[in-house]
């Protein structure tokens, strides 16, 4: 008798018939990347419980049909929060917290502030050694060690559209086709 061989997609897919019977709705991503296995079984999951979601996006827009842009994901609070889950799934969270952080730190006004600020930005996402780098060019990097010395509002202005560039060509199209997105407007859809 022949061996049966299931891919990862057809443990996935029955893995995710099981799910939708006990529960409605339901978002997992991994907790980290170390935990993260080649084996399914190992994957450990976090979920997110469905009341602390909530998805009036489509309700508030009325744009019926239409995908939302990235900068309408992003000033939603809902969609925000399961953008930033699929791109730790994906791990490529630091570009939006990196965006996140040069949004914060550009509502500074007191330089001693922005300058604390600024220097735990650079720490933690442009130094060469840093645990969630970003990936810019080398001048901008050099450009924005150079404005350390004493910054100003506009000093992660560069990087900052540089990463919203490649969130909005790379990571939004995929976080739009993607199960997490269609969980969150099948929900919209019913509640409006």
């Amino acid at each position: 008798m022949p061996k049966l061989r299931f891919s990862k997609i057809r443990i996935y897919e029955f893995k995710n018939l099981f799910k939708e019977k006990r529960l409605k709705m339901k978002l997992e991503v991994p907790l980290s990347r170390k935990n993260k296995k080649n084996d399914i079984q190992c994957i450990l999951l976090k979920t997110m419980p469905e009341t602390s979601i909530s998805t009036n996006f489509k309700c508030q827009d009325g744009e019926k049909g239409l995908q939302p842009t990235l900068e309408k994901l992003l000033n939603n609070k809902s969609f925000l929060a399961a953008f930033r889950m699929f791109l730790q799934s994906e791990f490529s969270e630091e570009n939006i917290e990196f965006w996140l952080a040069c949004k914060d730190y550009s509502g500074t006004m007191s330089p001693a502030e922005r300058s604390c600020k600024a220097a735990e930005i650079y720490q933690e996402f442009l130094h060469p050694q840093a645990k969630k780098e970003i990936n810019i060019d080398y001048h901008t990097r050099e450009r924005i060690k150079r404005a350390m010395q004493d910054p100003d509002p506009s000093c992660f202005d560069e990087a900052e559209r540089h990463v919203y560039r490649l969130m909005e060509i790379d990571s939004c199209p995929r976080f739009l086709k993607s199960e997490i997105y269609w969980n969150l407007q099948n929900k919209a859809k019913a509640s409006c």
